[in-house]
């Protein structure tokens, strides 16, 4: 059974279905093929009796302008919410009690987060020195411009809350790379900020922000949308075992489930770096090796549902810096971002173990997670002695978050090789690129406009 078309996008996450999505928009015939039996791949909700929980993430952020050039797209077919104001305070937990994070100057003159000293040091931020280093870990670069105080509770925390990674294990370059760019092109995170105002500020007239957003009924949605949008004839799921290989001028995919031999003129990868070697067996693992050792932190992610939400901060979350010798990496109060998260009066919160520096973790039984959330809703956020959770999902992900770490430079110029001399090859997803939500469509957003015009080119020399 042969079958021909356009490109084939391996793996149907967020970055497949939106490449899929926007090529079929271009009137290239794609066809999207997922392991699994389900698209979305860590974008999964549960709903349970009126409490709404991620499995995967729980929020993006509007920080490009092809996030909203989506959402246009899919029209009111997937609804688009953006947190309540609540959601701009961040909490940080230091000796006992959560502080949140300064919002204003006044705050950050008061907060009991940072030392006098480091407070003293950031007025001095704009006359230090540039970094020379490419390869600068998050951790240096903060002591360095900002205070060890600033790192302990401030970024390392927020590192937790988007990588459950380690500052010092990751690069500015590639994990960071808004705030590398701040110092190389204006020498200082404040001059910098000062400096970009003005495009920000144009930014925000497109309705381009650090907004956080989420969509209606939970991320999944956006997965159902996207899936309908493409169809199911355009989608092939459960489809394990491939065998892809260079053939002629294009590619030929194997497909053991449905017996077919799919020719394409060019394959899209989406998959995660650990599945790449078994789908692309055909490359030396000279070349697969420094792109599929890239490591990722495992994580678990407890969906917490309370019907009293009175001891439930108006907030984003609470993250929990490491210097705490807590075993938390921190909690996100659904709730008070979105509406209709919980039933009337109670909370949505999700808490999340584990991560790069507590890996072990990942191995707690349900009911030692269970007495960890216990302990933290009894300590951490007020409620009585004996308060349990009403609901409790567990969702457990031993490949949960990318780690841009000092192999990054080495992974991307295997893939840019690997896409030379394999011409109609593109290595994407998390394994480059980013990895929030925001980061996933942009990537989608650039590969579906390459592959429209080179395909758009193609045709128009073979006339």
């Amino acid at each position: 059974m042969d079958r021909n078309v356009d490109v084939i996008i391996f793996g149907a996450g967020i970055t497949g279905l939106t490449t899929a999505f926007l090529l079929l928009e271009k009137g290239v015939d794609v066809l999207l093929i997922e392991k699994s039996d389900r698209v979305g791949g860590q974008m999964c909700t549960v709903s349970d009796e009126g409490f709404v929980f991620e499995s995967g993430p729980n929020t993006g952020v509007v920080s490009n302008i092809e996030v909203v050039e989506l959402f246009k797209k899919l029209n009111n077919d997937c609804t688009f919410e953006i947190a309540r104001k609540e959601s701009k305070v961040r909490l940080i937990w230091k000796k006992g009690m959560f502080h949140p994070l300064p919002g204003s100057l006044g705050e950050a003159v008061h907060t009991p987060l940072f030392t006098c000293y480091d407070k003293a040091r950031v007025l001095f931020e704009p006359f230090r020195k540039k970094g020379n280093d490419p390869l600068e870990s998050i951790g240096s670069l903060t002591r360095r411009r900002l205070g060890k105080s600033y790192l302990d509770y401030a970024v390392d925390p927020f590192i937790s809350g988007i990588y459950a990674g380690d500052p010092d294990n990751l690069v500015t370059r590639f994990a960071m790379p808004k705030l590398y760019q701040l110092e190389q092109n204006y020498g200082s995170f404040i001059r910098g900020a000062i400096k970009r105002h003005p495009v920000l500020a144009e930014e925000k007239k497109q309705g381009v922000s650090k907004e956080v957003f989420s969509v209606k009924h939970g991320f999944e949605n956006l997965a159902t949308t996207l899936r309908t949008k493409i169809t199911d004839e355009r989608i092939l799921l459960s489809a394990g075992n491939l065998k892809m290989y260079p053939s002629g001028d294009g590619w030929t995919t194997e497909v053991p489930s449905t017996g077919e031999h799919i020719h394409s003129k060019q394959v899209i990868s989406t998959v995660p770096a650990y599945a790449l070697p078994l789908l692309f067996s055909f490359i030396d693992f000279e070349w697969m090796e420094p792109i599929a050792s890239l490591r990722y932190a495992p994580v678990v992610q407890i969906g917490v549902g309370i019907k009293d939400a009175s001891c439930v901060p108006l907030a984003f979350g609470g993250l929990i810096p490491s210097k705490e010798k807590e075993r938390l990496l921190g909690i996100l109060f659904n709730s008070s971002c979105y509406a209709n998260r919980a039933p009337e009066g109670g909370a949505s919160l999700s808490f999340f173990v584990g991560g790069m520096k507590h890996p072990e973790l990942l191995q707690l039984s349900d009911e030692e997670l269970k007495e960890l959330v216990v302990d933290a809703l009894h300590r951490m956020l007020g409620y009585p002695i004996g308060t349990e959770p009403d609901k409790m999902h567990i969702f457990r992900h031993e490949w949960a978050i990318p780690q841009y770490g000092a192999d990054s430079e080495q992974r991307l110029n295997c893939i840019a090789h690997l896409q030379k001399i394999y011409p109609g090859l593109t290595l994407a997803g998390s394994i480059r690129d980013g990895i929030g939500m925001a980061d996933r469509i942009k990537q989608a957003t650039c590969i579906a406009e390459e592959v429209g015009t080179s395909l758009g080119r193609a045709k128009i020399l073979c006339q």
